[in-house]
């Protein structure tokens, strides 16, 4: 019987239309659930192109099959098919089997370790409500994101809530309360210790007109804790005088400090005319401009009190700073610290602090155009004895009631240089300038006088240098280590915190419900399915 080239070629073209109308429907079956019937209708009119294909060429196809070429191609198949059936297998078992690895240099595409330290600690279930309108990027990057903190723990539950179709859940948790600008998204979360709404102006901001994600975590975080009845450390930055702003010079140590769990907020005492009660520590940084009396006075008040303060100063600090300090035992001498034995080339004015005169052991420290710290002459040095048997200088005032521990210390080649000129080299003038070795910083303890119960002592450090924790230089050595042991030595007694990774904004990998499924799907099945679509095409252009 003669051959129909016009049967064979009618034949191929819809089993082509039919490999393809299976191709289409397998993708839109896995990325589209919403019109699952259609997917299935397009997958069975795919299989029907093929049979008709099939019968209409059933004796070629046939002779092809029971040829000596078929046979092979047949037992090549059941191999392909075993093969691709092991691959399907071993991919569907990672799925939910799986440990994935952040290689970046600061892990930046995974939560804090803070946080998942917060989540493995959970004892008591928190629900979250996410009002958002659906579509909407910053309420579905929440989602997203909330979504990464349930697979560090079973105890939180996540519900997307449409506030235009449940307008009455959103009266019962009180978002239409809110100012229209700022109603939605909102996320609340609920847990035993009460309720908490993350409103989206904390947790995103506008970013060359664009309304971005920033800070998401800290806010989400902090809310989990606060829920849950765990307290958070605030700390307190002055303002008012000049100081270094917390939102642009110093935005490094405000975020680090919010990546180690404590509260950020800053106090200008002129309009706030007391430090609050949940303050954990006060930090003076710099301030370029004379304080009021009252202002000191409420300071020193807070101090007195048991309070806990970090002062940064520069060379030539406003009068009162100076006044502050004189009263706790330290006296800021003119001029600028000039170390030619160890300083940050070519800058000798920038002194290099490394392990051995550094009391937080860190190997690399440095301070730009720092100041020196002086003990008044009615403290007396002594050697204490430590627990581990070591010895340290303590700086001890007359009535014993003052204790005085230095920090960071110069060599012995170092100087005050009264008259720094930075056009010119420095040289040392006897009579004039201050011999080394020098203090660049000290903390300052009172014990309590166990007169009430649970009262605390005293602490203030006080370090003759600023730049060193501002952005340009926080990210340098172990300069932003130094900040932050200071601010939780002051906040948590002597326990130190280890800093494991800087945390990049803007850049954390979030991924969406519809592209976990097609990463999830794609990977078990969509490459096996292109290279068996491909092969029969293939096998048929050249059977």
């Amino acid at each position: 019987m003669p051959t129909n080239p016009r049967g064979y070629r009618f034949s191929g073209l819809i089993a082509g239309l039919g490999l393809v109308a299976l191709l289409i429907g397998l993708v839109v079956m896995l990325l589209l659930p919403g019109i699952r019937y259609t997917a299935w209708g397009v997958l069975v009119l795919g299989i029907l192109l093929l049979a008709t294909a099939f019968i209409i060429d059933f004796r070629q196809v046939s002779r092809a099959l029971i040829g000596r070429r078929g046979r092979f191609g047949v037992s090549t198949t059941v191999m392909a098919s075993i093969f691709i059936g092991i691959i399907l297998f071993v991919n569907a078992i990672s799925i939910g089997n799986y440990h994935r690895f952040d290689v970046t240099g600061v892990a930046q595409f995974t939560l804090t370790s803070q946080t998942k330290e917060v989540l493995g600690g959970l004892e008591t279930p928190v629900q979250i409500m996410a009002f958002y309108i659906p579509g909407e990027p910053i309420g579905e990057y929440a989602v997203n994101l909330l979504g990464e903190y349930q697979n560090y723990t079973d105890q939180l539950s996540i519900e997307s809530i449409d506030p235009a179709e449940n307008p009455d859940v959103a009266r019962e948790y009180g978002t239409t309360l809110i100012l229209a600008e700022y109603r939605y998204p909102t996320i609340v979360f609920e847990g035993d210790s009460g309720k908490r709404m993350v409103l989206f102006p904390e947790y995103s901001a506008l970013i060359e007109e664009q309304i971005v994600p920033v800070e998401a975590e800290h806010a989400f975080t902090s809310a989990i804790l606060e829920v849950t009845g765990t307290v958070q450390r605030k700390v307190y930055f002055l303002t008012g005088h000049g100081e270094s702003d917390i939102y642009s010079e110093y935005s490094y140590a405000r975020e680090e400090l919010l990546d180690n769990l404590f509260k950020v907020e800053t106090l200008n005492l002129q309009i706030t005319p007391s430090i609050p009660e949940d303050c954990a520590a006060l930090v003076i940084a710099a301030p370029q401009q004379s304080l009021t009396s009252s202002e000191v006075d409420i300071i020193q008040s807070y101090l007195e009190s048991g309070g806990q303060a970090l002062i940064l100063i520069n060379p030539n600090p406003p009068q009162e700073i100076e006044q502050l300090l004189s009263s706790w035992g330290v006296k800021i001498e003119d001029g600028i610290v000039i170390d030619p034995s160890s300083y940050v080339s070519p800058n000798q004015n920038t002194p290099l602090v490394t392990r051995e005169r550094n009391y937080f052991g860190f190997a690399r420290t440095y301070f730009p155009g720092a100041t020196a710290i002086i003990p008044q002459p009615e403290y007396t040095p002594q050697l204490l004895q430590m627990e581990d048997g070591s010895g340290q200088v303590v700086w001890i005032s007359e009535e014993g009631q003052v204790q005085m521990f230095m920090l960071l210390w110069t060599t012995e080649n170092s100087w005050l240089e009264k008259d720094f000129d930075p056009l010119k080299e420095a040289e040392f003038d006897e009579g004039i300038d201050l011999e080394g070795p020098l203090f660049l910083g000290f903390l300052i303890y009172t014990p309590p006088t166990g007169e009430a119960d649970g009262e605390q002592g005293s602490t203030l450090m006080v370090i003759g240098d600023s730049d060193f924790a501002s952005n340009e230089h926080f990210y340098s050595g172990n300069n932003g280590d130094l900040f932050l042991n200071a601010v939780s030595g002051l906040t948590v007694g002597t326990e130190l915190i280890s800093i494991e990774r800087k945390v990049m904004p803007f850049r954390r990998l979030v991924v969406s419900p519809e592209a976990t499924r097609f990463i999830n799907y794609s990977s078990i099945g969509l490459l096996p399915l292109l290279v068996l679509v491909i092969g029969g095409v293939i096998w048929w252009r050249r059977r």
